[in-house]
């Protein structure tokens, strides 16, 4: 049993692992500033009782430091560095903040290990064909100021191994998809979201640009795994899958559905990413073990049930109206 902080335990991933490590046993407390997270994604972990404790708190405050002083964990695990949602530059600037910050409380604090998760495309930028799937420590001249602050955080850890004797695993992950997913910060989400409302998605260029697509459960497994394994590298967390946007399209909503509407490029978008397993599997004992196909499904199942007891309270509500 272990006292694990999750910085941003709120999100979407976040929220994931957290239940995930409850369920075996830990200590959790979960800081987040709700911007981006929601309290209704811990709510199962927030019924659990004294194990979870939650804090409505930014993370590069002040206070944090304070707060991780007090409590003293083993682990620190930031998911707050380049989210979905970030904006380009302010968003990529915040996200060094927040890591300098996690960092920092934990040399002070003697925290035996920080666990940060980063995006690959980011980490990565664009690569050419012959080097994907990808290999941790691949680099490529970076084009936009996200990708250069990306490799900055990741090369961070090291330095704070090498003179503060903090312990470090950096997850470079693919493009994470499932359940509670919001559609403003992923495509998978964004298309269940179109294929539910009969509507054809955008699609940012020809669609023909790949991601490597990592089903939450596999990634939550990754995690759990690096806690304690890893130390002082960098490690990829996919499937060594390219998919096309186009492809996971039809794979949502099946062939007959209406062809994605195309709109323009996206600035600097890279144009495909899969991501090598190797290394997760000989310093972590992990590999992917949801196919896409399944994780879609799940997904699917998942969003129509969150459909339907929104219906259910809204009539529920309407009756109540009406008494």
């Amino acid at each position: 049993m272990k006292r694990i902080m999750v910085c941003g335990g709120a999100g979407f991933l976040g929220s994931h692992f957290v239940d995930r490590l409850l369920a075996s046993g830990h200590i959790v407390e979960v800081l987040d500033d709700l911007r981006s997270g929601s309290l209704i994604n811990v709510a199962a972990a927030r019924r659990s009782g004294g194990q979870f404790k939650f804090q409505n708190i930014d993370i590069t405050d002040a206070s944090f430091g304070e707060l991780v002083m007090l409590r003293c964990p083993d682990i620190i695990v930031n998911l707050t560095s380049f989210t979905p949602s970030s904006s380009e530059t302010a968003g990529a600037l915040a996200s060094v903040a927040s890591a300098v910050s996690v960092l920092e409380a934990a040399r002070l604090a003697d925290v035996q290990k920080v666990v940060t998760v980063l995006p690959a495309t980011l980490l990565y930028g664009e690569v050419a064909t012959r080097d994907v799937p990808i290999k941790e420590g691949h680099l490529s001249e970076p084009r936009t100021v996200a990708e250069v602050l990306a490799r900055s955080v990741a090369d961070m850890h090291t330095v704070y191994r090498d003179r503060h004797a903090v312990e470090f695993t950096v997850l470079a992950v693919g493009a994470v998809y499932g359940p509670r997913q919001r559609p403003e910060d992923s495509v998978v989400a964004s298309f269940i979201q179109a294929h539910h409302g009969s509507r054809a998605p955008i699609v940012h260029g020809g669609g023909k640009q790949t991601r490597d697509f990592i089903y939450v459960d596999d990634v939550v497994d990754a995690m759990v795994r690096a806690v304690d394994r890893a130390g002082g590298l960098v490690v990829n967390v996919g499937s060594g899958r390219q998919v096309a946007i186009t492809d996971l399209w039809n794979a949502v909503a099946g062939r007959s559905a209406p062809a994605p509407r195309v709109s323009a490029a996206r600035p600097h978008d890279v144009t495909r990413s899969a991501l090598s397993p190797v290394r997760a599997r000989i310093q972590l004992g992990w590999s992917p073990f949801t196919d896409l196909e399944d994780g879609l499904a799940e997904t699917l199942r998942a969003h129509a049930a969150r459909q339907s007891d929104d219906v259910a309270q809204d009539s529920a509500e309407v009756a109540d109206d009406s008494v």
